[in-house]
């Protein structure tokens, strides 16, 4: 019978055989407008080694896939598990049900993790940090890439076919019906890349840094890239590391986003003369509003920029609910080398602009002045006050950023 579903030749030796999930709209609450991809890799060598699963209601695609290359899954020998999150784990224990293999690897934390959600029935051994492994005449060499983006994540080097399984490294959330990225346009390799790098791994810039040193001292050659999400690399190897080894540098740009909300659009008005003066200060500036615009949206733009300017009205006391949501999880992700203000309306109280700064001094953002606020509706003086906040900002992104 037909099979609907099929695995794609990646080298000589590696086929993909995973997932693709073109209605995911949410990842750990990062907008995942395009969807995704689950990757999983089968290795034909002597013998049959899986890398990586698939998260679970996906697990019958990836089985059909795996079948159209090798009839069944009992001829697969080994599983690596590079990464034990859900995403990549999830239909991990029925694949060892229906394919017993001899042996399944992970990294010490990576056995201690899938033990942790699957049970110590779970049948896993640990490699070393650096050690390579024979399977079946495949040579695969493991290092340890911990809080990339969790403690257990590993890579694995493929000698035969000089390619890296970068397990979360260098992934995106893009469902395609295309495999590889030189299949796409590079604009939205990009975005999409910027995308998961600001909402996934910029808390852990500095392990980026040194997981991209780690590969470049394993001093092998590398010709494809196997991401755990989004297209292969098996082209512009260098324009893609370099991109990370931008990224995770943090270097502030004369650009700012003001993020803010507003309840009787006084602090709308606000966000747009700051807007207004940052753009006649000379640098880029994009102006969100919280709700038409996503929490990951605001995270993409900070690492493309180097301020960042929060408004808020006051409620009952507090910040408005979009932007207490949205710092908390811009928080999280531990941005470097920010500007940054605060402003907002009020009409009774208007505790919401220091409760922002409040927010922005404890992620290390140095703040311009004091908040800036305005009761009620903002006069002609007020929005000329929040231009000048505009155009103070801007003359200091030029000048750092000179």
């Amino acid at each position: 019978m037909a099979q609907a579903f099929k695995a794609v030749k990646v080298t000589d030796s590696v086929h993909w055989v995973g997932a693709i999930d073109w209605n995911v709209r949410n990842f750990h609450g990062y907008e995942t407008g395009r969807g995704t991809t689950y990757n999983a890799y089968l290795v034909l060598g002597d013998r049959i080694t899986l890398v990586d699963t698939v998260k679970r209601p996906f697990a019958g695609e990836m089985t059909a896939r795996i079948e159209s290359v090798i009839g069944d899954l009992s001829k697969i020998d080994f599983i690596i598990s590079n990464h034990s999150e859900m995403d990549h784990s999830g239909s991990l224990t029925e694949t060892m049900a229906a394919a017993k293999p001899d042996r399944v690897f992970a990294s010490k934390m990576g056995q201690k993790t899938l033990a942790a959600q699957f049970g110590d029935a779970l049948k896993v051994e640990a490699v070393e940090d650096g050690a390579t492994l024979d399977l079946g005449g495949a040579k695969f060499t493991f290092r340890e890439t911990r809080m990339l983006h969790w403690p257990d994540s590993m890579v694995t080097y493929y000698a035969n076919d000089r390619l890296l399984f970068s397990q979360d490294g260098f992934g995106m959330h893009l469902a395609s019906s295309e495999r590889f990225n030189d299949e796409l346009p590079e604009w939205l390799l990009e975005r999409e890349a910027l995308k998961y790098f600001a909402n996934i791994l910029l808390p852990f810039s500095k392990v980026v840094e040194r997981a991209l040193k780690m590969v470049g001292d394993l001093g092998v050659p590398i010709d494809v890239i196997a991401p755990d999400h989004g297209p292969i690399w098996r082209s512009k190897l260098d324009w893609i590391t370099g991109l990370y080894g931008e990224w995770a540098r943090q270097k502030p740009a004369a650009a700012a986003v003001v993020a803010y909300d507003s309840m009787w659009e006084s602090t709308h008005k606000m966000a747009l003369a700051i807007g207004e003066g940052l753009s006649a200060g000379g640098v880029e500036m994009r102006v969100r509003r919280m709700g038409p615009s996503h929490r990951s949206d605001i995270a993409s733009d900070i690492l493309e920029c180097g301020a960042l300017i929060v408004g808020s009205p006051t409620i009952n006391n507090q910040m408005f609910p979009t932007i207490a949501d949205t710092l908390t999880y811009v928080r999280g992700l531990k941005p470097q080398n920010l500007l940054g203000a605060a402003f907002g309306s009020y009409g009774w109280s208007g505790e919401a602009p220091d409760h922002v700064a409040e927010v922005l001094d404890a992620m290390g953002v140095e703040l311009i002045g004091e908040p800036l606020k305005v009761e009620y509706v903002p006069q002609d003086a007020d929005l000329g006050r929040c231009r000048e906040l505009g155009l103070e900002t801007a003359r200091r992104l030029v000048t750092i950023t000179a």
